[in-house]
């Protein structure tokens, strides 16, 4: 004869159900296990880029002559050289990071001046490279990562002062106008705005008060709209974005943007299949640079647009989750300032080709075609996992395997000093109590 033996059922919530792994995940507040999930998301936007890149690049590639596995190869360099960047600054000392910002903000702002010289090249109308021993790069790229680590660091010196607005607006303001006025004189009207995006994360980030945030906002406002009063071409696009254009519209400045909301259309619920997209045969200028995102919804359907929406979801949550956990000025502006950035800049790419959004010219981080943005945005990852790597509370530290650490005697509570006849007193009435406790019985 067998007796049923009572064994503990599992933890269930209020609706009858245990908690899923993603609701302990969003209740885990543990650095040490946000550090993988960011790391996997950040690899698995990179991977999904190289074979977009390599799918929407390779008809334009062969009509142009040239071997169709060029870009993807040169995407995919830039890639490992990026992670392996990323994983080095991710060792780093959060004091050599703080090293890092006056020269990486002189250098930025030196190769942004170069830009304009002979050495530097016009692409599409936007004089925004340089070309220097056969190689090309995107010096607005890194002058993001550069002003936010400057900002950063002088936020962090500056905590005490920030109450006086000239010491909130100098020196900020005018270095973030100097870099957004280089970036606009080679007529990129799309990293300016992401420029302007990220002062004002800074300065909200860094504790600036919210009359000046408001001041330099509307200045901002202010600059973009003359910018894209002042050119026809812009002033094109956002009448096409609109609905204002001519009837001739959908082949002149919106075409890339029509057949762009074609390619989402034509994917449905699940794509065509990866490499089969019909309008990057031409139909779309740029296809694998700005216009990925409608390549990759057209062949992998709402699904996979849906996907590339959570892996960025999930990247915001874990990252932001990392930073609550940091203490130091320095680490909480710089992180939410670079997450700020990428995630900004993926819904405003999102927006423009799903056409919430007139046509700036915006790349999608980890996806888009180009070294420049994959090599910053992967070295901004890894100063995020550094600064918060070294600013963590002390119950995050992992322990050592292996080893138990013996738990130190707890000290008795030592009484207040109230004078000795208070403690006489209390002395004499500790017997007393201890006689009058009731004996356990049976």
């Amino acid at each position: 004869m067998t007796t049923a033996t009572n064994r503990p059922l599992p933890h269930r919530n209020l609706q009858g159900r245990s908690p899923g792994r993603f609701r302990r995940w969003l209740a885990d507040e543990s650095t040490d296990r946000q550090v993988p999930v960011i790391l996997a998301v950040v690899l698995t936007l990179a991977a999904i880029g190289l074979v977009e890149v390599a799918s929407a690049s390779s008809v334009e590639s062969v009509a142009s002559g040239i071997n169709p596995y060029d870009l993807p190869l040169k995407q995919g360099m830039w890639t490992v050289a990026g992670v392996a960047i990323m994983l080095g600054l991710a060792r780093l000392p959060v004091r050599y990071i703080r090293k890092l910002a006056w020269p990486m903000l002189i250098a930025a702002t030196v190769a942004l001046g170069l830009v304009f010289t002979p050495l530097g090249l016009t692409v599409n109308g936007n004089r925004n490279w340089l070309n220097v021993g056969g190689f090309t790069a995107q010096p607005s790229e890194f002058a993001k990562l550069a002003l936010i680590v400057w900002a950063a660091s002088v936020l962090s010196r500056k905590q005490k002062l920030l109450g006086q607005w000239k010491h909130a607006v100098i020196p900020l303001l005018p270095v973030g106008a100097v870099i957004m006025a280089l970036v606009a004189l080679g007529h990129d009207l799309g990293t300016t705005m992401i420029v302007m995006i990220i002062l004002a994360a800074t300065l909200f980030y860094g504790g600036v008060p919210i009359r000046v945030l408001g001041v330099a906002a509307a200045a901002s406002a202010a600059a973009a709209v003359i910018l894209a009063a002042t050119s026809g071409n812009r002033m094109g696009r956002i009448s096409s974005w609109l609905g204002a254009g001519s009837t001739e519209d959908a082949q002149g400045l919106g075409y890339q943007a029509l057949n762009g909301q074609y390619a989402l259309a034509s994917g449905g619920w699940f794509g065509v299949g990866l490499g089969q997209s019909r309008q990057k045969w031409n139909w779309i200028p740029e296809a694998h640079n700005d216009f990925i995102f409608a390549v990759l919804g057209e062949e992998l359907g709402l699904a996979g647009t849906l996907l590339i929406l959570g892996l960025f979801a999930v990247l915001a949550v874990a990252i932001f989750k990392v930073i609550a956990r940091t203490r130091d000025t320095f680490a909480r502006v710089l992180s939410c300032s670079i997450v700020t950035w990428i995630i900004g800049q993926a819904v405003i790419n999102i927006a423009m080709v799903s056409g919430l959004l007139p046509v700036i010219g915006v790349p999608l981080p980890f996806i888009s075609y180009g070294g420049s943005a994959m090599v910053s945005s992967l070295a901004g990852i890894g100063m995020i996992l550094a600064v918060t790597r070294t600013g963590r509370k002390p119950e995050d530290a992992p322990a050592s395997r292996g080893k138990t650490t013996p738990l130190a005697p707890t000290p008795p509570p030592r009484l207040p000093d109230r004078g000795p006849h208070v403690q006489d007193r209390i002395r004499a009435i500790r017997p007393v109590v201890r006689r009058r406790h009731p004996s356990k019985t049976r």
